[in-house]
């Protein structure tokens, strides 16, 4: 069992991955996609180097420095010319994790939200051989979530249930870990948010085995300031839907 020592600790009180076996820290790769977020991607990027884990951040067309602050704290730095959207940086990513013989890839915001202590906890149930996709629950995590946000993530609870069919308590955390066959089998053609909807689609077209584990997030001012309104997740159901009818 991956379980962290609590006497090792990252910069932000975080566990730092000690019994995360030499043979399965060669094979992950971390995918960050990020847009403008040079102000915390240092940190988070640091993090996660200082585990050994080899991280790519997908600089989604920023106009500020995050790309140069990713490469400088030890990222693998890929980059949009323009724009695209978080699911055509996640593409990108895990395409790239890919070819150079990923053998987990793990999913993770640039923003400060996800602490490394989740990437065990994500990792686990593919070591047991009990699933292909592991998805993060900040409900299973004792999260706590601001009101409309979580009235926002329970309505998307039941979109996706009646959607897709997938018994979910958490339908859009960034959160995510798949074994190599899981990422080959999943390609995300939804460039912005509604990739989050598109992956699960697939995960239950392809009946890939899933499971849910607890993760916590951290609401700090910036996420709040960067986080998806309601308007916003009208958008994404909508480009969700019209990318499965017509896409």
């Amino acid at each position: 069992m991956l379980s962290p020592s609590s006497s090792a600790r990252d910069s932000r009180g975080g566990a730092a991955l000690p019994h995360l076996p030499p043979s399965v820290r060669a094979g992950v790769f971390v995918i960050v996609p990020a847009f403008e977020e040079a102000s915390v991607i240092g940190e988070t990027v640091h993090t996660l180097a200082a585990a050994s884990l080899r991280v790519v951040v997908v600089d989604d067309g920023s106009r500020d420095a995050t790309a140069a602050v990713a490469r400088q704290h030890g990222a693998t730095v890929l980059r949009h010319v323009i724009n695209r959207g978080q699911g055509a940086a996640l593409q990108t990513g895990i395409a790239f994790a890919l070819r150079r013989g990923a053998q987990y890839i793990v999913t993770f915001d640039a923003d400060g939200q996800h602490g490394i202590e989740a990437i065990p906890t994500l990792l686990q149930p593919i070591l047991d051989g009990r699933a292909h996709v592991v998805l993060g629950s900040r409900f299973l995590g004792g999260t706590d979530v601001p009101l409309v946000r979580r009235l926002t993530l329970k309505a998307a609870v039941i979109f996706t249930r009646l959607m897709t069919g997938l018994r979910l308590t958490d339908t859009h955390n960034g959160l995510r870990a798949f074994t190599r066959g899981a990422a080959e089998r999943i390609a995300i053609r939804q460039d912005r948010m509604a990739h989050a909807s598109e992956i699960l689609d697939q995960i239950a077209s392809t009946k890939l085995p899933y499971v849910e584990v607890p993760v916590r997030i951290r609401y700090s001012d910036y996420a709040r300031r960067k986080g998806q309104s309601s308007l916003g997740a009208a958008r994404i159901a909508i480009d969700y839907l019209l990318g499965r009818w017509f896409g």
